[in-house]
């Protein structure tokens, strides 16, 4: 463009301006500009968070389980003689996770009809030696070997113990002691495994699932005894396991 066009584009511009200015336009937009974009991240989908219920109680499911094994001893008919001739079978009493259980042989005729165990005259007089040793009802658990009673308060065969051995070892396992005492001849020998007397298995701490374990002469031996010396034997028995538990011996100077 030559020096005249541009004067002439310049006077041009200057005229057209002129011109909006007297028509009162006194601002001349400039082209419109793109705001910037906002980037804008996805929406993100959050799984919902599952919350687990509440873990079963141990003990509650423990105490559910003795009651299905309870249930199953009930319709338990292995022992077809003892099946034949009981009016229930006995299963236990006492809390979980007791201080001591105390296991018997069998059954007696009161604790056949009582449904409970311990109840007869060999039961009560346990229940003075455990008060004697000043341990309170809500620390032992009671129960047998066998859970039905043998026709005329017989000894129980090593069959009738065999059929019984798993819901022993079940309901043991279950209860959870922190000390067993066996009493008498049958609890002692299957107990501790060894086919010796009461005589020599007292006296000493042994082993049953890791539990430790007292042998001791059965409460209706105490009855029988015309001697004393059973009932003392029982009393130093009782001594070793308060000793063991790490309680004081009553009346020990």
């Amino acid at each position: 463009m030559s020096a005249n066009g541009a004067i002439d584009l310049v006077q041009q511009v200057r005229a057209h301006l002129e011109s909006l200015r007297a028509a009162g336009v006194l601002l001349v937009p400039r082209g419109e500009r793109l705001a910037p974009r906002r980037l804008v991240a996805p929406p993100v989908s959050v799984a919902p968070v599952e919350v687990a219920p509440n873990a079963p109680n141990p003990v509650e499911t423990r105490r559910q389980e003795l009651t299905v094994l309870a249930k199953e001893i009930e319709n338990c008919d292995k022992c077809s003689e003892l099946f034949a001739v009981r009016t229930q079978p006995v299963f236990g009493a006492g809390p979980l996770d007791p201080e001591v259980a105390f296991v018997g042989d069998a059954p007696g005729s009161e604790e056949d009809a009582q449904g409970e165990p311990f109840v007869g005259k060999g039961g009560q007089l346990l229940r003075r030696i455990i008060a004697a040793c000043q341990l309170p009802s809500s620390q032992e658990y009671l129960l047998n070997i066998i859970k039905c009673r043998p026709p005329r308060n017989r000894a129980p065969t090593m069959a009738e113990c065999g059929n019984c051995r798993d819901f022993f070892r079940r309901q043991f396992e279950l209860v959870n002691p922190k000390y067993v005492v066996a009493l008498g001849l049958t609890a002692s020998k299957l107990l501790t495994g060894k086919n010796l007397t009461v005589s020599a298995l007292r006296g000493q701490v042994h082993e049953y699932r890791g539990v430790p374990l007292i042998c001791t002469h059965h409460p209706n031996d105490i009855e029988k005894d015309t001697t004393e010396r059973v009932k003392r034997e029982t009393w130093e028995d009782m001594k070793l396991l308060l000793r063991t538990m790490g309680r004081s011996v009553p009346g020990a100077k």
